[in-house]
């Protein structure tokens, strides 16, 4: 891996950052230098919890980037879609500074995981889709999905939509943490692969285990 990739979800709380922090220490692993970033956070105003959870994960303390607010350049109080969260806030979203912020990591680090903030057709503003704002930028996905019921129909239509935008998808990220119903999650599992296969097939299928 080299580059930028976005990590998005086809849901709200599927484990993307669970899922950032684990692909990190894997790339790590490997002797990959990797550092992730959550461009646009709710809910804190003064530092990102997923960049916290990705740290924790990843086995490391918070680095030089996280201490300059290159890895969280937006931090929004209230608890919501980015295009609401802004508004109570009065802010307008600088998405220049959040690219700029990007490249800087990228010049620094082999790879850069980018967390977005819930799933794909989550509004950053008024106009502008999270989708939109990746297909602008020509980053490769990575999507989290799980085995929880309803997931099948999930991702489908985030592959579809990610695919109607020509948008590459690196990775199926699958979450093992909602499988709570074993006969469900592994029909979905098997599902998914056997779609991947046929649809995708450059596409790899990862999974990822509860922590």
């Amino acid at each position: 891996m080299q580059g930028v990739y976005f990590i998005s979800g086809i849901d709200t709380d599927i484990g993307k950052s669970i899922a950032t922090g684990i692909i990190a220490k894997r790339l790590l692993a490997q002797g990959i230098s990797v550092i992730t970033q959550k461009p646009i956070e709710t809910g804190n105003q003064t530092i990102s919890q997923d960049i916290m959870t990705h740290r924790r994960l990843m086995g490391c303390d918070l680095l030089p980037q996280d201490y300059e607010r290159l890895t969280m350049p937006v931090l929004l109080p209230y608890p919501a879609s980015p295009h609401l969260s802004a508004k109570l806030a009065n802010q307008t979203i600088d998405f220049q500074q959040i690219t700029t912020s990007t490249k800087k990591l990228a010049d620094l680090y082999q790879v850069v995981l980018v967390e977005g903030a819930g799933g794909l057709m989550v509004p950053l503003t008024d106009t502008l889709l999270t989708i939109d704002y990746v297909a602008q930028c020509g980053y490769r996905v990575i999507l989290v999905t799980s085995g929880r019921l309803g997931s099948i129909n999930h991702t489908l239509l985030s592959l579809q939509a990610l695919k109607a935008r020509d948008i590459c998808v690196h990775a199926l990220a699958y979450n093992e943490y909602h499988d709570g119903d074993g006969v469900i999650a592994n029909d979905t599992k098997n599902y998914l692969q056997a779609y991947l296969s046929q649809h995708h097939p450059q596409t790899h299928f990862w999974q990822i285990p509860s922590v």
